[in-house]
């Protein structure tokens, strides 16, 4: 194992993938508050919306209004989810200069989710990383079911190789691998990275972890015993997702920022200011935020 690095970079999608399974409408004002106090306490990418359909995630339906009331903060990259070329058309009409597309891991999930074979979103996806490259933007990609699928159960690494590479070959610059359901363990994480290593660059790779088991912490632990510098996590521990019921939120951001504090890892980021940000989401949700750092401090009070 490697030993830990001394810095590591934190991608933000509390705004996304936080808040776009929230059943409460959360106000435009709401969100754009949220995404400039995270950029203020330091955060440097922020996944700020997707463009998707309003029919299917209704909470993204003001994407264009909020992209539109950020104020940009120099040297902060805000990316946005595009699942196809009309997406990527609003996405480029509303100022975003860096996009993700998802895919799957899981046949099932995959069709279950976007309603295509992995083949055809990779075929899509392909398209989507072409125009968006052409027009000057960054583009990610997520591999999501990367350690477990709510519908085939264990999924095969080899699987998850093939995505990957297939989404490196299409011209993305980074790849998120997902656990997108929270049921990897640190062994299975040391395993997949070890794989992966002999066929992509691990340093163009990032972690994405849900913590419905608890194991968030300890797989970004192994991550980092494999010497990932990029990890994912959502302001609050906000997240989840709509096709595996019980499932969590993301690593909370608040949780993994104590974490890598007290390892001695920089990571830019000031942990008070992004609970604080986090909290001004508390009275719109109508439960408690899903940090357990945030929840503990909550109960001291």
């Amino acid at each position: 194992m490697m030993p830990l690095p001394p810095q590591v970079t934190l991608v933000e999608v509390g705004p996304r993938d936080g808040l776009q399974n929230e059943a409460a409408a959360i106000d435009t004002a709401a969100k754009i508050a949220l995404i400039e106090a995270l950029a203020e306490a330091g955060h440097t990418r922020i996944e700020a919306g997707a463009f998707v359909s309003p029919k299917w995630v209704p909470q993204m339906a003001d994407a264009e209004a909020v992209f539109a009331g950020i104020r940009r903060k120099a040297g902060v990259r805000y990316s946005a989810l595009v699942p196809n070329i009309a997406g990527l058309e609003r996405a480029i009409k509303a100022g975003v200069t860096e996009v993700a597309v998802f895919a799957s891991a899981s046949e099932t999930f995959s069709r279950r989710n976007i309603n295509k074979s992995i083949a055809d979103s990779l075929a899509g996806y392909a398209e989507v990383a072409t125009a968006a490259l052409a027009a000057g933007l960054r583009v990610r990609g997520y591999v999501s079911t990367a350690f477990g699928c709510p519908f085939e159960g264990d999924v095969d690494p080899a699987r998850v190789i093939e995505v990957t590479e297939a989404l490196f070959a299409m011209g993305v610059e980074e790849v998120a691998v997902s656990d997108t359901i929270g049921v990897a363990h640190p062994g299975q994480v040391h395993a997949l990275l070890r794989a992966l290593a002999a066929t992509v660059p691990l340093r163009a790779v990032a972690l994405h972890f849900h913590d419905t088991r608890g194991t968030a912490l300890v797989n970004v632990y192994a991550a980092l015993e494999e010497g990932i510098v990029t990890f994912d996590c959502s302001a609050g521990g906000l997240g989840g997702c709509p096709y595996a019921p019980g499932a969590a939120g993301n690593v909370a951001t608040e949780d993994l920022l104590f974490m890598l504090d007290g390892l001695g890892i920089t990571t830019g980021v000031d942990r008070a200011r992004v609970s604080a940000a986090s909290r001004t989401l508390e009275p719109q949700l109508g439960h408690p935020l899903p940090s357990r750092l945030l929840q503990a401090e909550s109960a001291r009070r």
